[in-house]
């Protein structure tokens, strides 16, 4: 008779060898047994029969814009967000203020979120044309979930928009590198496009050629120097079909938003559309569903973004680029697994087992003995309507305000610990750095 800190038990588990009923023993915040464990022990049994057990969902791509920005988002309430949403681990990014672009910079953002996020964390250093040297050493650092790169959207020394710049930071670096893939020289070229007041032009300014060129640009930069890229938020078919003859070097991210948004987004929701890469039409979303179905897209990220509405209600282009995500991923997504677009497994695949496999985190992503006892909670078939009111996030709005989904997250567990569970937060904050594989301490 074993002795476990908690059982769950009369769940059906989706993992990598397919869905079925288990119960899971946890011990020290490990998953230390799957099975029946009919005649074990536990301090806590938690019933979770109706109920779906998935590994942890891991938001691979989070702005949470503390420093700085924190008056539309902080570390702990985007955190907040994304348990409330079912997702137990982010990785953050480094456009805050001051940029995250040394180890002063990016250690302090680890001792922010120590204990104060409520779930698990990895932060992305920014790759600049001046702190390329210090990169090799910097990728390293514990809980740094590599380098991110802006070739286009943003300011200040983040923006690395020349194929010199980009190739010395691919050169420094051993790990997988992320991008933002739009190129800014034809930005920079297309601005008289914007239609002042119409938010509509958004995506004629950022048209599929601008992430096109940008994302042919850096396959090939990848290919010159023997590096492994991650692109991310993929926004166009063109792009989709070009990187399935790529998958050797590069990886790919696609986000609820262009899964479900279209063209019309733009009449319904104005500029709390506008998001770079933009929303683009039935076409575009349609490809990008067939990346889904084929394997070119690797994971899903939420892209989360928030501004105040005051930001968003600046006329176009002065409006503000991006939306909230965090918590609206996991209910969004099992709608569209309810409407046939994926299976449960293929989510799985693309929320967990697939940034485990891309970026090596250590012990999490999957449902194994060992592994932390990261879960997302689902009940599959739960009908509940997305609100304003229900979103966490400071900026106190979401896209899909009004929108009915079936499938809802019911549980969020970090390392043993129900952090939230039916709607409430039950377990205050107790975030710790990820660990990765390529950054393990020696």
């Amino acid at each position: 008779m074993a002795q476990y800190d908690t059982i769950f038990k009369n769940a059906t588990l989706v993992n990598q060898d397919g869905e079925g009923p288990a119960n899971i023993g946890v011990r020290n915040g490990r998953i230390a047994a799957i099975g029946g464990l009919a005649s074990d022990l536990a301090a806590e049994t938690i019933d979770c029969k109706g109920l779906h057990i998935l590994p942890g969902v891991i938001d691979t791509q989070v702005h949470f814009r503390e420093p700085g920005l924190t008056h539309k988002e902080d570390l702990e309430s985007g955190s907040l967000s994304a348990v409330m949403g079912g997702v137990t681990g982010v990785f953050e990014m480094p456009n805050t203020n001051p940029l995250t672009t040394t180890r002063e910079t990016f250690e302090a953002k680890i001792a922010a979120g120590t204990n104060r996020m409520h779930c698990d964390f990895a932060f992305y250093i920014g790759g600049t044309h001046e702190n390329v040297g210090e990169l090799a050493t910097l990728e390293k650092l514990p809980g740094c979930a590599g380098i991110k790169v802006f070739m286009g959207s943003s300011t200040g020394s983040l923006l690395v928009p020349d194929d010199d710049g980009v190739e010395a930071i691919l050169r420094a670096i051993s790990r997988r590198a992320a991008f933002h893939s739009e190129d800014e020289y034809m930005l920079e070229q297309r601005k008289d496009l914007r239609v002042p007041g119409d938010p509509s032009s958004h995506p004629v300014w950022r048209s599929p050629e601008v992430a096109l060129n940008c994302t042919q640009r850096l396959v090939g930069l990848a290919r010159k120097t023997g590096k492994r890229i991650h692109v991310l938020h993929i926004s166009t078919g063109e792009e989709i079909a070009y990187l399935a003859d790529h998958k050797d070097v590069a990886s790919v991210e696609v986000t609820p938003h262009h899964l479900t948004l279209d063209e019309t987004a733009y009449t319904r929701l104005g500029t709390y559309a506008q998001m770079n890469p933009p929303v683009r039409d039935k076409a575009h979303r349609e490809a990008i569903w067939g990346g889904v179905s084929n394997g070119v897209a690797d994971i899903l990220g939420s892209d989360h973004a928030p501004h105040t509405t005051e930001e968003k209600d600046h006329p176009y282009p002065q409006s503000h680029s991006g939306m909230t995500g965090v918590q609206t991923l996991v209910p969004i997504m099992l709608d569209h697994v309810n409407n046939g677009r994926l299976t449960l497994q293929r989510f799985v695949d693309m929320t967990s087992a697939g940034p485990n496999r891309l970026f090596g985190i250590a012990g999490k992503g999957r449902i194994a003995v060992g592994y932390d006892a990261d879960f997302t909670v689902i009940d599959f078939k739960r009908r509940e309507t997305i609100t304003n009111q229900w979103v966490k996030s400071r900026a106190g709005w979401t896209p899909y305000d009004g929108v009915t989904v079936t499938g809802w997250p019911v549980g969020t567990i970090v390392r043993g610990n129900r952090v939230m569970w039916q709607g409430e937060l039950v377990t205050p904050s107790m975030g710790q750095p990820m660990r990765f594989l390529e950054a393990l301490p020696v």
